[in-house]
């Protein structure tokens, strides 16, 4: 039989701690690779938590904007009901002779107060006049051109007559203003 050799019985215990080091790291490989996969999901976990708020502060936006436009423009359509009695006001009003205002003052007086009241009710909720005047420059942001004629006098796109005035609510065209407008003159 052969006689057990001093190097074996140290290749034995390089051979059992090479055994117990390569279990360790297959252990420490698992535990790492349990640890990425954990970090994998947190990391995932994080990006839904991001844009799920970043989804809540654009739905809050959203919303805030939304309301804000409900307040100053939510009235649109009774406003743009209203403007027929604004102009039948100041019709009654621009047709009245002195001989009427004479007889009917009082009365009239009223229609002035209502008007007067329209305005200051209009004022309140935004709503603004576009009054141009003959002579001003056609402004189609502002203007509606219900005819186009030569006028001696005058340059092309120039306001020759007013139909009817126009209205702003707060930054949006209501309804523009009816205007005749000036071409280019006949010469």
């Amino acid at each position: 039989m052969a006689e057990p050799k001093e190097d074996d019985f140290l290749d034995d215990i390089d051979a059992a701690e090479a055994d117990e080091y390569a279990e360790e790291m297959a252990e420490i490989d698992e535990e790492e690779l349990e640890l990425d996969q954990l970090r994998a999901e947190r990391d995932q976990y994080k990006d839904r938590f991001m844009r799920a708020l970043a989804d809540a502060e654009n739905a809050r936006k959203r919303s805030d904007k939304d309301r804000r436009e409900a307040e100053n423009y939510g009235g649109s359509k009774l406003a743009r009901d209203m403007l027929p009695v604004y102009d039948n006001l100041k019709r009654a009003l621009e047709a009245a002779t002195d001989e009427q205002r004479e007889v009917s003052g009082p009365l009239l007086e009223g229609v002035e107060l209502t008007m007067r009241e329209l305005l200051n009710v209009f004022k309140k909720h935004g709503i603004e006049v576009i009054a141009p005047e003959v002579g001003d420059r056609f402004d189609p942001q502002h203007h509606q051109a219900m005819f186009e004629a030569p006028v001696p006098g005058t340059k092309a796109g120039d306001i020759i007559q007013v139909a009817a005035e126009g209205f702003m609510l707060h930054d949006r065209l209501l309804r523009p203003a009816q205007v005749g407008v000036s071409s280019t003159p006949a010469g």
